[in-house]
């Protein structure tokens, strides 16, 4: 009946100890799996009660079997093209197989020198087959497959092979219920099934002598065949454990629980066992529930049968699995466990319980290999089978070299793959050092162990990279020097291309992997992301144009992981400093994020062809400024890193790079679309990455500080810079700007920009344009990036210099005493100025005012020699004090921290500034009368209130940003290449390079080298002063 078969199916089984000592030596008792019906049944049961899955006629564990059922027809399917195997000519082929003799030999003289199947498929058929699942995918593929990827040669396929998409076992599968055919009508006769096909096999009569085994199934197996009518039956749960062996496949590396003493209570036994595989927990994971399985066990019976725990039936979700509790794991790693071994005896731990197997397998590997070594003794004596001398192995060629060589280069591999991992070269390198200690030749055997050792006569490729890079030496330059050096000293001193390119690889983004919680909106999780096209997401139409431009940059995401793992060292030096541990870090790190963008001027060269681009360039890019961390109990952060050189090129990295005109907002809108969108999730998400070997939390905070007056504007969406609303911070118009100097505050922000756009592009009120342009306070463009409402200190100082130049020109002229001189006379002041200028400071004219130009200027050297040629004592005095003023307020805008370095000017600068101002309203008023310059208002206006928010101007001004300009002329002079695109790509790996904390370190370490070696191959001069420009517009 249901009820004795229900009760036979779920007793535990007893074995006699004495009786069974004999099998549980057995090695193979110990990876098998034994299987105790008890569990089993709850697995195949689901956590169901057996009335709701047994039948009448006493079905169960139907799902097992239609897994068992869709095995077996995955077992007669190509991997890769989904057809029958049977119907190719030919032999099947293991895909998770290494590459046959004759497979790897085709392939090596077609230039592929890869040595497993997944790595050929992946390559020729782009499908990544290492994750698959015996219980979703084919493990073989069809001699087809086989043919076009050979004829492929390892790199492409010459066929259009369709992949299909394996999908797990549904009660709607179509692999195990094909769906019937449209032009199958009603009434026809039933096609035949497949002769590939698994059916359950029909019970048949049988007497009632054997009523006993009434759980038993019949299984047709190969050894009878068809018609001898010969049929072997299996117990219902040695069915189900096969079942459960098939969906697993962890009978070689899990350990039976037999291995465990007899002594043991059953109940502790069950709470050490898989509850899907009857094994001993190996890697055990918890549920939710509370129950125990192996991780490996659990994940494949997921996938198989759905999520659901195998005892209670509960919805399980893989990635709730934790780990067991600490005293648990120690218990079951202090399980005394009996050695398989036949002559060994001895009880083992279960964390040593593999060492103590692997010291029997190697001596038995000893033993035999010693046996077979004296038994083919002959086996390396020298062949010669007549015909010429034999030729001395140095003496010939290479190619010769290799066939005499072949058999022990066989034997050497086969040995570094059983005893060294495969690593063939330290094998062969060791067997060269003992045979040069053996000849007692020290010298050449202790260069060779330095070498093996990393610290050879030869540099370190970081600092063959440094030197690269630094030095600005292209590959030609590099590689004539690397064998210039290599053949004069006879050593290998500087390392080859090729040792360079893979290490800038752990440098560039792209390599470390990291996770976002929450995921990233519209951002893709991949983490192997290097350079990337910035058009990649440009919105195309019938009607737009298409983009004239070039653009390349990285994944702003990826890119900051990047450089976050370039300053692993000094935030792991920052947490020892101030004795922070691991465990008061709980809360995460802060990164605050310096963004900089600005156009770099005419970059056009004489080289190159392709597309039409403009000669025009923009940069955009960030710096790191600080890190900190919040301990708990405590408000404020503790900073563990602060940029020593924030306005450095050394600090600013480089993130997208294009041959754009910064005046054109629609390209440049389009470009910065997908960074502005990235910017946007990372201030939303928290970054996880490995730093210090623990995985550790980071939230961004992004300030768009490093932005000229032209790029604010282009950005918020404000009018040009000789707008009337002269203020990127305020409201004020440049009449009411003139009138009060001074008392303004900081009102603008991007999100009240954004309204004020709607209300421009919507016009609610139906005014007039000068209505509505006078209420949006000047904005004609929709905002794309929210910027720091800031004053950029090195444009600040640029346009100040280019006010007081026309200021000391008018002085000249005496401008005060004149009304609209003529154009004839300002050029004759100016030349007669510029004169003056080169002749008492050597300082020569420039057609546009530059930061060089800018700062020698502005001095009280500068001063006294205009004085000179101004004509009224008092002109020259109040000229003087002028100067004075503006000295004493420029040190707060300039410094890093004006708290610290210029305290008394701090205090003093909302004073200087109204004494200033009123200078400007008496004794200047004919320059200043209704209107002022955008900067100028700025500085007398807005500077207090900034560092009193901020606490610094200058640490976040944009001079880094432009430092890069000159770096981006040598490094496209480097990297000179017929393509344009390609050009840009190695523009910007190089810059990022340059910017690489890791390889300052190493030119900190190698300076001299790095001097002399930069004398040598680049004689030409850097300036090591910033030279920028900015246009002023004259009023």
């Amino acid at each position: 009946t249901g009820q004795q078969r229900w009760a036979s199916s779920t007793a535990p089984v007893v074995t006699d100890p004495s009786g069974s000592k004999t099998q549980e030596n057995q090695p193979e008792v110990a990876m098998e799996m034994a299987g105790s019906p008890g569990s089993v049944m709850k697995l195949c049961f689901g956590g169901k009660s057996k009335e709701n899955m047994e039948s009448a006629r006493g079905r169960v564990d139907l799902k097992l079997q239609e897994i068992d059922t869709h095995m077996n027809l995955l077992k007669c399917l190509c991997r890769l093209c989904g057809l029958s195997i049977r119907k190719a000519k030919g032999p099947s082929h293991e895909v998770q197989g290494d590459l046959e003799e004759s497979s790897r030999c085709a392939l090596r003289r077609m230039g592929c020198k890869l040595l497993t199947w997944p790595e050929v498929i992946l390559k020729v058929f782009k499908v990544d087959v290492t994750t698959d699942m015996e219980t979703v995918h084919p493990s073989l593929f069809c001699h087809r497959c086989w043919t076009a990827a050979m004829r492929g040669g390892g790199f492409c396929s010459f066929t259009r092979t369709q992949i299909p998409d394996w999908k797990p076992h549904t009660s709607h599968c179509n692999l195990c219920f094909p769906k019937k055919s449209s032009f199958q009508r009603i009434g026809r006769k039933r096609a035949k099934p497949l002769k590939s096909s698994h059916s359950i096999p029909k019970r048949i009569k049988r007497d009632s002598s054997e009523s006993s085994g009434a759980n038993r199934v019949w299984r047709q197996t190969t050894e009878n065949t068809a018609g001898s009518g010969g049929k072997e039956w299996l117990k219902l749960s040695v069915q189900r454990e096969q079942w459960v062996k098939n969906i697993t496949q962890c009978q070689r590396d899990h350990l039976s629980t037999k291995l465990i003493p007899p002594e043991v209570p059953a109940d502790f036994l069950r709470a050490v066992t898989c509850q899907v595989c009857d094994h001993l927990l190996s890697d055990p994971v918890q549920s939710p529930c509370r129950h125990l399985f192996c991780r490996v066990c659990i994940l494949r019976y997921s996938r198989a049968l759905g999520q659901n725990c195998p005892t209670c039936n509960q919805h399980l979700n893989p990635s709730h699995l934790s780990r067991p509790a600490k005293f648990f794991l120690a218990t079951l790693n202090s399980l005394p466990l009996l050695c398989p071994n036949e002559a060994c005896n001895d009880w083992v731990r279960l964390d040593s319980f593999r060492e103590h197997c692997l010291n029997h397998y190697h001596e038995k590997e000893s033993q035999e290999e010693q046996t077979s070594s004296e038994q083919n003794i002959d086996g390396y004596l020298p062949v010669n089978k007549g015909g010429r001398p034999r030729q001395h192995l140095l003496s010939l060629t290479r190619r010769a070299q290799k066939h005499r060589l072949r058999d022990l280069k066989n034997q050497v591999k086969v040995f570094a793959e059983k005893e060294e991992g495969g690593d063939v070269k330290s094998v062969c390198l060791t067997l060269f050092l003992l045979a040069l200690r053996a000849g007692n030749e020290h010298k050449q055997a202790d260069e060779l162990e330095a070498m093996m050792q990393g610290r050879g006569f030869g540099l370190h490729p970081a600092v063959c990279l440094a030197i690269r890079v630094n030095t600005f030496l292209s590959c030609s330059q590099y590689h004539k020097m690397y064998r210039t050096v290599k053949a004069t000293s006879g050593r290998q001193i500087f390392q080859p291309l090729h040792t360079l390119r893979n290490a800038e690889k752990e440098l560039l983004p792209g390599f470390h992997q990291f996770e976002w919680q929450p995921a990233l909106k519209n951002v893709s999780s991949s983490w192997d992301v290097g350079i990337i096209d910035g058009l990649s997401g440009w919105t195309t139409s019938v009607d737009d144009v298409p983009a004239d431009t070039i653009s390349r940059r990285f994944r702003y995401d990826v890119s900051l992981v990047s450089a976050l793992k370039d300053l692993e060292e000094d935030i792991m030096e920052g947490l020892r400093e101030r004795e922070l541990d691991d465990s008061m870090c709980t809360s995460g790190f802060t990164i605050v994020v310096k963004e900089s963008c600005d156009g770099m001027g005419d970059v056009g060269e004489k080289h190159g062809s392709g597309p039409a681009v403009p000669e025009k360039a923009v940069r955009f890019s960030f710096t790191i400024m600080s890190i900190s961390i919040r301990v708990e109990g405590e408000d404020d952060g503790i900073t563990i890193f602060q940029e020593q050189k924030p306005n450095s090129e050394l600090s600013c990295r480089p993130l997208c790079l294009m041959f754009v005109d910064e005046s054109d907002h629609e390209t440049l809108t389009a470009i910065l679309g997908p960074v502005v969108a990235e910017r946007k999730a990372m201030m939303e998400s928290r970054l996880i990455l490995s730093v210090g070997g623990l995985l550790r939390s980071f939230r961004f905070f992004f300030r768009g500080t490093g932005y000229d007056e032209k790029m604010v504007r282009e950005m918020e969406g404000l009018e040009a810079s000789g707008s009337t609303y002269v203020c990127t911070l305020c409201d004020s118009t440049r009449a009411e700007a003139s009138q009060n100097m001074v008392l303004h505050s900081i009102t603008r922000s991007h999100d009240e920009n954004l309204e004020r756009y709607e209300i421009w592009r919507t016009n609610p009120f139906s005014e007039s344009a000068d209505e509505l342009r006078d209420r949006v306070k000047g904005v004609s463009a929709k905002p794309f990036m929210e910027t720091q409402p800031t004053l950029d200190a090195l444009h600040c100082d640029i346009g100040n210099a280019t006010e007081f130049y026309k200021i000391f020109q008018d002085e000249i002229g005496e401008v005060y005493q004149k009304s609209n001189p003529s154009r004839e006379e300002r050029r004759r002041w100016r030349s007669t100025l510029d004169k003056h200028l080169r002749n008492n400071l050597k300082l020569k004219p420039v057609m546009r005012m530059n930061g060089n130009y800018a700062r020698r200027l502005m001095t009280r050297e500068a001063v006294e020699v205009v004085c000179e040629l101004v004509p009224s004592e008092e002109r020259r005095e109040a000229l003087q004090k002028l100067i004075d003023l503006y000295l004493q307020m420029k040190p707060v805008w300039r410094s890093n921290c004006p708290s610290r370095d210029c305290p008394d000017q701090l205090c003093q600068y909302s004073y200087n500034s109204q004494q200033f101002a009123d200078l400007l309203s008496t004794t200047f008023k004919y320059r200043y009368d209704g209107k002022i310059t955008n900067y100028l208002h700025k500085t007398l206006a807005h500077v207090p209130e900034i560092v009193e928010r901020d606490g610094s101007i200058g640490a976040w001004a944009s001079e880094g940003n432009e430092s890069g300009n000159k770096l981006f002329r040598r490094f496209r002079k480097m990297n000179a290449r017929q393509s344009k695109m390609f050009e840009l790509e190695d523009i910007l790996k190089h810059h990022w390079l340059y910017t690489s904390k890791y390889l300052q370190k190493f030119m900190e370490a190698h300076k001299n080298s790095a001097k002399a070696m930069q004398a040598t191959f680049n004689p030409e001069e850097t300036p090591d002063e910033v030279d920028v420009a900015l246009e002023v517009p004259d009023f």
